[in-house]
């Protein structure tokens, strides 16, 4: 029985001592918490589990000890992953003498190779040394076999504990590790196991440890397929992947390897004629999202390099000002990646790196790579300086155009009287929909809660910003409203602490006209304000496709299969009034707030960048110049479209 006791203001406290402390041991902190450890619990965390295994097969690809790797999707839903790196070592701990060391690996929290001595040199993605134990906690059943010594080892788990000892199961051939998993559906949201995102990630593996086969295999009936990835031109391939669907300046991607003290440096880039800078970066092969060190020694380098370059040649004369890093990073598509033993990052996500030595090493590499090729390739090096000169004009004109969207302090004239405000001033309690036309937009503002719910209604398609510069864009009046709404301002001088509403919702028809004015509006989000998608903030409405009258009762469906679902499960004595709607303005103000504004009743879909690479890669398929790539997209997914209505 607890002694309750009361403090100096008479509130009842309850006795805390050593009793009300919980001890959680071996893998159970895991299995506690597993959202600390693989992010989530929902796909995005079933997938984790798999790149956590397969990173332990890229780091003995890093060390120089594996050239192969085999992920097999089976036909129980369980994932391996194969590789012929040295194996886990099965002896026994030093530390731990009467259990194996591949026990240890599997069932304990920071236990590796990865904390110092030899046995990573070169440098490892993994850092806290609870991945695989971690996979391991939140398994239904794990096996691992290793191949060491012409022996076949053999260990399986169940929920995270040793069924048994490590035994001896066979001879072996070679040295290797395969770890094989089913998740635990008590703990995970979801078994079902995505090939195409699989895919996109060990691709992306692939591109950064050239020479290294990795194999993915789906067995599930229905379902079996496999693909295999082999790059030998490491990051230049990769850049030349990105680039695919959109018009090169360079021939082919500069690109440089070299090892500058214990840090290896790889590095490719090329321009397009594009206006978009895509650049990615890592660090012993973790993405590094938000850049870092690397990154900074990149663009110094870049900038640097093409000033000196440009006044060698006489392009930039002796009166005008230096290109910027936006001058010259207009249409450049480039890959950075750096190996080192001590990786030091910023914050749980790993996002960005911090090594101080690594910027002027990455430095180092690119200017002395950059001003090499440009030497030995005249014609496309002034190529390269008209283009950053092109964008330092546009720049300038750019800036006089944003000064026109700025957000004032209180809307004025600037923005036409399109918009219909909300009450509330706290950005994070206000909702902005952006609607199709002014029909819609009409309904939207009389059926809003105009306590918290802003209209913006947009009239016609906006302009494609694939394929327009930030001057040319400012020219678009849909644009310029909808920046000047928001608050932010754009483009370097973009603030998103502005921003006066803390979800934005993009209110199209559910035609084909609507869909494409969706997309424009989807590619300008992701080029020019991608962090209101990364933070959770867009959103896509779902207005329903039929109302379906049952005597005085409504209903609302929202696709052809529900409808007939609908229509199959009143029965035939039924006699439904059906009414299929060609667009939001057929709504009238309480229908469009019933069915599509309401927050108790709405579908809203979050808008979201799984993989940056694949929706860059997307948008510049569907949104480029290039025509023949979106042919065969079109050509290819024809048979999957849903609802189209011309």
């Amino acid at each position: 029985m607890a002694i309750a006791e009361r403090n100096q203001t008479g509130v009842k406290k309850s006795a805390y001592g050593a009793s009300q402390i919980e001890i959680l041991e071996g893998l159970e902190p895991v299995r506690k918490r597993p959202g600390m450890y693989i992010g989530s619990t929902d796909i995005r965390g079933l997938h984790h589990l798999v790149y956590e295994v397969v990173d332990n097969s890229i780091d003995e690809a890093m060390a120089g000890e594996c050239d192969r790797i085999v992920i097999v999707i089976g036909k129980d839903n369980s994932v391996s992953v194969e590789d012929n790196g040295r194996g886990i070592p099965v002896e026994p701990h030093p530390k731990s003498p009467k259990q194996s060391t591949l026990e240890i690996v599997m069932t304990t929290l920071h236990a590796g190779g990865k904390f110092g001595g030899d046995g990573y040199k070169q440098g490892s993605s993994g850092l806290h040394g609870v991945g695989v134990s971690a996979v391991n906690a939140l398994s239904a059943h794990c096996r691992v076999e290793v191949k060491r010594g012409n022996k076949l080892h053999m260990q399986q788990y169940k929920l995270g504990v040793p069924v048994a000892p490590v035994r001896v199961i066979g001879p072996a051939i070679g040295t290797g590790t395969k770890t094989t998993f089913i998740p635990d559906l008590t703990i995970m949201e979801t078994g079902d196991f995505q090939f195409d995102t699989l895919a996109q990630r060990l691709r992306e593996m692939a591109y950064l440890n050239r020479g290294v086969t990795i194999k993915l295999v789906d067995e599930r009936e229905g379902q079996e397929q496999e693909t295999t990835f082999y790059f030998d031109g490491g990051l230049k391939s990769f850049v030349r992947h990105l680039n695919k669907n959109r018009n090169v300046v360079m021939a082919k991607p500069v690109h440089v390897e070299k090892k500058v003290d214990k840090t290896l440096v790889e590095v490719a880039l090329q321009y397009n004629d594009g206006y978009s800078e895509t650049l990615f970066s890592f660090a012993n092969g973790i993405n590094t999202v938000d850049g870092g060190s690397h990154v900074t020694g990149f663009r110094a380098a870049l900038t640097r390099t093409l000033n000196d370059y440009g006044r060698k040649t006489g392009q930039l004369k002796e009166a005008d000002a230096n290109l910027t890093g936006d001058d010259v990073r207009e249409g450049l598509t480039g890959a950075i990646s750096v190996k080192l033993p001590e990786a030091q990052f910023e914050g749980q996500t790993k996002g960005k790196l911090n090594n101080a030595e690594v910027r002027t090493q990455v430095e180092n590499v690119v200017t002395e790579a950059l001003a090499k090729y440009l030497e030995e390739t005249p014609s496309e090096g002034r190529k390269i300086i008209e283009k950053c000169l092109n964008s330092a004009r546009a720049r300038d004109a750019a800036r006089k155009a944003r000064d026109l969207v700025r957000r004032k302090d209180a809307l004025d004239s600037t923005l036409p009287g399109k918009l219909a405000d909300c009450s509330e001033r706290r950005a994070d309690r206000c909702e902005l929909y952006l609607v199709e036309g002014d029909s819609a937009g009409g309904s939207a503002k009389q059926g809003r809660d105009r306590h918290f719910q802003a209209i913006l209604p947009l009239r016609g398609k906006i302009l494609n910003v694939e394929r327009a510069r930030l001057d040319r864009m400012l020219t678009s009046e849909t644009i310029k409203d909808i920046i000047t709404a928001l608050g932010t301002g754009i483009g370097e001088t973009i603030d998103y602490s502005k921003l006066r509403y803390g979800r934005l919702l993009l209110m199209t028809d559910a035609d084909v006209d609507g869909s494409h004015i969706r997309t424009l509006l989807l590619t300008f989000f992701f080029r020019h304000m991608e962090k209101l998608i990364t933070n959770g903030q867009l959103y896509i409405a779902q207005p329903p496709l039929y109302r379906i009258q049952v005597g005085k009762q409504r209903h609302y469906v929202f696709s052809d299969a529900e409808k007939d679902e609908f229509i199959a499960r009143l029965g035939e004595s039924k006699n439904p009034a059906v009414n299929r709607y060609k667009g939001l303005g057929e709504m009238d103000p309480e229908e469009l707030w019933e069915t599509t504004m309401n927050p108790a009743t709405r579908t809203i879909l979050q808008v979201t960048i799984e993989d940056a690479i694949k929706a860059d890669e997307t948008f510049s398929m569907l949104m480029g110049d290039e025509v023949m790539p979106r042919k065969r997209f079109i050509e290819a997914h024809a048979k999957n479209v849903k609802n189209l209505d011309v």
